[in-house]
């Protein structure tokens, strides 16, 4: 994963880090016009994101996104302190991500009830970004994914060269199938930003993903 600065469509910066035990990509992306923050899927104690966040004195705006309610996806939500967003079919796994966390050995701490609710089409505006918010079930059922920017941001969706599981509880390979059809209309040259792994572009996913060829 490349954890450098880049610029996308000349308007927003994307720093990666991977974050907790499973690994977990959280996306920091960053309007260089207001110096509003966007945090993607902030997976483990969240420790340095902070140097990457508006100053309490600041007048950018900073906010959380879920991809979806998964607890190594919603660890680091409790400390940041920020306002959280996230599809209301996940809402209930964020609201157990501490029980989750503990079936698999790791102390999570309480993620807060989330600010607002994503759904599909709906713009998500922040200081002079714009994404659009893609419901893709399947993986969860509340899985989301944000295009923008020269970005497609697909938490668990997409992977480079795999997609997310579906034999976790609320997983449906049917239905990710379904979602996975609708990257298919969409330009080859979008950067994808997944939840895990490192980063790849749309259209060698088209050629090369064994779950996207031939859908």
């Amino acid at each position: 994963m490349d954890g450098g600065d880049r610029v996308s469509g000349g308007r927003v910066t994307v720093v990666g880090r991977v974050l907790g035990p499973i690994s977990t990509n959280c996306w920091i992306i960053t309007c260089v016009e207001t110096g509003s923050v966007l945090v993607v899927d902030p997976g483990g104690p969240p420790g340095a994101l902070a140097e990457l966040l508006p100053g309490p004195d600041s007048r950018s705006e900073a906010a959380v996104v879920n991809t979806h309610g998964h607890f190594d996806h919603v660890w680091g939500n409790l400390e940041l302190e920020l306002p959280t967003m996230i599809h209301r079919l996940d809402a209930g796994m964020m609201a157990s991500a501490r029980e989750a966390g503990g079936c698999w050995g790791y102390e999570v701490p309480q993620p807060p009830p989330p600010s607002a609710f994503l759904e599909d089409g709906d713009p998500l505006r922040l200081g002079g970004m714009e994404f659009r918010v893609i419901h893709t079930p399947g993986h969860t059922p509340g899985s989301v994914c944000l295009l923008g920017h020269g970005l497609l941001i697909t938490g668990d969706t997409l992977f480079r060269g795999s997609v997310g599981r579906t034999d976790l509880p609320g997983g449906d390979g049917g239905r990710l199938m379904l979602s996975l059809r609708r990257f298919m209309t969409l330009d080859d040259d979008l950067r994808v930003l997944p939840g895990h792994g490192e980063e790849t572009v749309l259209g060698f996913e088209k050629r090369t993903n064994p779950f996207l060829k031939g859908i």
